[in-house]
């Protein structure tokens, strides 16, 4: 891909997130190019349809939030990166609660995408294990949770919280002071 092209390409996954926070996944399309400052061509040349503009804005989220878990397991103490990691994805999960029915969608018209999306959720899973390992070594988090647990139970917070997002902080404290507590017996 050409350089202006990836830039463009860049440019309307970062704006298509801005707007479907916004907006919603079914905001017009002609809008997210209009604020990138492209032509609608572009916009349909790099996403055909409105669930491949979707589906790049989830890998996008997810890759970017395997980037930012990892640095956390470089930069914080055992503990701390498990507690910032669920804030990271009590935010990825809100911003995805919207795009469930679009992936769905997507994912029927091109099941070839499945793989995608499963090596990046699994790639996520694997760093989130690493990060509790780390933490469950330093005896700072119950033995009996996994990446793939944590993950359900902040995604829970999340669907509980959808129509009360203010909500999700407590909840989420709640679910961080059972985590990083040694299992009792």
């Amino acid at each position: 891909m050409r350089a202006d092209a990836r830039r463009n390409r860049e440019a309307l996954v970062a704006t298509a997130r801005a707007v479907f926070v916004e907006q919603g996944v079914e905001a017009p399309l002609d809008e997210i190019a209009r604020r990138t400052g492209v032509g609608a061509g572009t916009l349909y040349r790099h996403f055909p349809t409105r669930n491949d503009l979707v589906a790049a804005v989830y890998l996008d989220d997810i890759n970017s939030l395997c980037e930012q878990a990892e640095e956390l397991g470089k930069t914080h103490e055992p503990a701390q990166a498990v507690a910032a990691y669920t804030d990271l994805q009590l935010g990825f999960a809100f911003r995805k609660l919207g795009m469930h029915k679009a992936l769905k969608e997507m994912l029927a018209e091109h099941p070839d995408q499945s793989e995608s999306l499963s090596v990046c959720r699994s790639r996520l899973i694997e760093i989130v294990d690493t990060l509790l390992a780390r933490a469950q070594e330093a005896g700072a988090v119950r033995s009996d949770v996994d990446g793939q647990t944590l993950f359900k139970l902040i995604h829970g917070v999340a669907m509980a919280c959808e129509s009360t997002p203010e909500a999700a902080g407590p909840m989420l404290a709640v679910v961080r002071d059972g985590l990083l507590r040694p299992a009792a017996g």
